[in-house]
């Protein structure tokens, strides 16, 4: 088996000091709020693992079916030598993509970045198996704060997949959407996955299941501000709540608290007071038309090539080259 490579570019309290951060600045703004990427300790990753198997939740068949039909159309058209997998976790998606880019015999490197080592390490172990030949560079690094990839050869291939786009502010994917480019040589290719808007019932049930598994997942964020930070928030407190907003075009996930309540954070000195009824929160999902994804690519400095959906037309895969 060949070795990896594991480079962590993220402070070893990194994570800690970011935690505290959003903490200390979401309870105290109005409206309350908390990023979504808290959502993923161990159990919130198991619970979302547990999400993309429910029927409601179609977004990870949705890419899966596109990724089946078009991985070897990606390998052809991007002559990728080196595939670049931001947010990787488990790689378990991506495997589409590189056995395609292995068959068409020009693969060498795969880089793969997530703020998990221990997510990383264990993907690398996993896809060397099957694969010794492929060089494996795992980065522990924060993708929306800038990534240094190491020396490979081109041409790259970026992939983002996931709809995970959606949870950024558009300003905020303006800035990532750059940063990505200035990781790039022209001609090399980013491929994009986009959650596409459809009708309302769809898309809330989609983050409101009937099992009731993702307001266990929208509640997990409260055990790991508990556990990491000493507070004594309650889940029980407080009710899921999922709803569009159609000026935005994104779903928002929200906490609403069942009754009046101080939450005390002894690690950041902080109290939060929360009324009834007043809602924290903690994710946005934007979804998207062809139209904006193309707006979108191109002020960032790439040319949008492919566009390819699901059957149903539920989610996009989109090709970007690096202009």
């Amino acid at each position: 088996m060949s070795p990896y490579t594991v480079t962590r570019t993220l402070p070893e309290d990194a994570t800690g000091a970011a935690l505290r951060d959003d903490v200390r600045r979401g309870l105290t703004a109005t409206p309350k709020s908390l990023p979504p990427k808290w959502f993923y300790d161990t159990r919130g990753s198991d619970l979302f693992e547990e999400i993309t198997r429910l029927p409601e939740y179609y977004p990870t068949r949705a890419e899966r079916e596109i990724l089946l039909a078009r991985a070897p159309e990606i390998a052809r058209v991007t002559g990728a030598r080196t595939l670049v997998e931001l947010g990787s976790g488990s790689s378990e998606k991506t495997r589409h993509l590189l056995d395609a880019l292995s068959r068409a015999g020009g693969l060498r490197d795969y880089v793969t970045v997530d703020v998990s080592e221990s997510a990383l390490t264990g993907a690398a172990e996993a896809l060397l198996a099957d694969r010794p030949e492929l060089r494996v560079h795992a980065l522990i690094a924060d993708f929306t704060r800038g990534v240094e990839l190491p020396p490979t050869e081109g041409p790259r291939l970026v992939a983002f997949l996931g709809g995970t786009v959606g949870n950024l502010l558009p300003a905020e994917r303006a800035r990532f959407l750059a940063s990505v480019r200035a990781l790039l040589r022209p001609g090399d290719t980013l491929l994009l996955g986009t959650d596409l808007v459809k009708d309302e019932g769809v898309l809330v049930r989609a983050y409101d299941d009937a099992a009731g598994v993702t307001a266990e997942f929208n509640k997990n964020v409260l055990s790991v501000v508990d556990r990491e930070l000493g507070a004594d928030f309650d889940p029980a407190d407080f009710d899921h709540v999922a709803l569009w907003d159609p000026a935005h075009e994104w779903i928002e996930m929200r906490l609403r608290a069942r009754r009046g309540l101080t939450v005390k954070i002894p690690e950041l000195d902080l109290v939060a007071h929360f009324a009834r009824g007043e809602e924290l929160r903690t994710e946005i999902s934007a979804k998207f038309r062809k139209e904006g994804v193309d707006a979108e690519l191109d002020a960032a400095g790439f040319a949008p090539t492919r566009w390819w959906t699901d059957e149903a037309g539920r989610f996009a895969l989109s090709l970007a080259t690096a202009a």
